[in-house]
């Protein structure tokens, strides 16, 4: 795995500062376990510390220590334009590109701050003024605890600092089913599990407290709206914005609906497609080396890891999935084997 100097991040905070730490739009787990983990930490080292997130997250995320104290750009404009503007250092977490924040991105941009970027994705933007950034890693929360422990600081992971790391871990990992083949994520997490964190209560709270309403979204999804393409080795699902309304869809109701359709034997590129906040929202998985971050380069100005990315497209719901289909037969010796 890559090695990453530390060392000109830690400089610039050997004095206490006002730190604004940043995720992207719709965050998951990574973006709050990350961003959480980095606040509670910060605190610890005498920073002023602000996390701001463009929209909600998720409830199952609501557990996380530190949770109640982010400012949420779409219904705080004015407290976080202000936060952002008055900082010292500006963290950039799990994400790439200031395109991802929306709105905010806007601000940030303005802002004079130091900018930081600590994430795991490929192709980081050269609009950061340092980077911690590596794709080897499972999450960006991961690169949280090496940052840590690369400032000398271990002694100050306590348990709420694990939970959110472990949260981020897991979440971006499929619970340990994908990107985790390092022995260094086994060796962090146990010792998250050394600081005293219950790795069974935080599965439990992630992922079983889903709605009624998301069961039967997952269930519609699965039985009415899966296409499977076995020529292409493909399936994918689309949800309408009318289908949204019907199951009363909350932030984070299709998070891993995808993966369903990836884990059919012999399909090796998934797609799901979304129509809301009149965009459709795309998300792509895919096995082996098929590369779904150069698939959604390439042709939906999208992006994210070798075998999960997503994009946001203006066109069609219709337009979009059609678009999808048309590309399938050049791709459908690539398809074939991934292995």
């Amino acid at each position: 795995m890559e090695n990453i100097n530390f060392i000109p991040v830690i400089q610039q905070l050997s004095r206490p500062l006002s730190i604004v730490i940043v995720t992207h739009t719709n965050p998951d787990g990574d973006a709050i376990g990350s961003s959480l983990a980095l606040f509670l930490y910060f605190l610890k080292k005498n920073h002023k510390v602000q996390v701001i997130v463009p929209d909600p997250f998720p409830d199952f995320l609501a557990w996380m220590p530190g949770h109640k104290d982010v400012l949420i750009y779409k219904s705080q404009k004015t407290e976080a334009t202000a936060a952002i503007l008055k900082a010292n250092v500006i963290f950039a977490a799990d994400f790439n590109n200031l395109n991802r924040l929306n709105d905010a991105g806007n601000v940030v941009k303005q802002s004079k701050a130091i900018k930081i970027l600590i994430d795991h994705h490929l192709y980081p933007s050269d609009e950061f003024d340092l980077k911690i950034s590596t794709p080897e890693t499972s999450s960006t929360s991961e690169l949280v605890f090496d940052f840590i422990e690369a400032s000398g600081d271990l002694h100050l992971l306590d348990k709420n600092i694990a939970a959110c790391i472990y949260a981020g871990i897991i979440t971006d990992t499929g619970s340990l089913s994908y990107s985790c083949n390092y022995v260094k994520t086994y060796n962090i997490i146990a010792e998250l599990i050394r600081v005293g964190i219950d790795g069974e209560q935080i599965h439990r709270l992630i992922y079983d407290t889903y709605s009624e309403n998301r069961l039967r979204l997952l269930g519609y999804a699965i039985s009415d709206q899966l296409m499977v393409l076995p020529d292409y080795h493909t399936a994918y699902i689309v949800l309408t914005a009318g289908d949204l309304r019907r199951f009363d869809y909350q932030i984070g109701d299709t998070e891993d609906v995808v993966n369903y359709a990836l884990s059919i034997k012999n399909i090796n590129l998934a797609a799901l497609f979304m129509e809301r906040d009149g965009i459709v929202k795309v998300s792509f998985r895919s096995k082996g080396h098929f590369s779904v971050d150069q698939f959604a380069r390439d042709h939906f100005d999208g992006g994210g890891h070798n075998n999960a990315s997503g994009a946001n497209c203006s066109t069609s719901l219709t337009e979009t999935v059609s678009l999808f289909r048309e590309l399938l037969p050049r791709y459908q010796s690539k398809l074939k084997s991934v292995y």
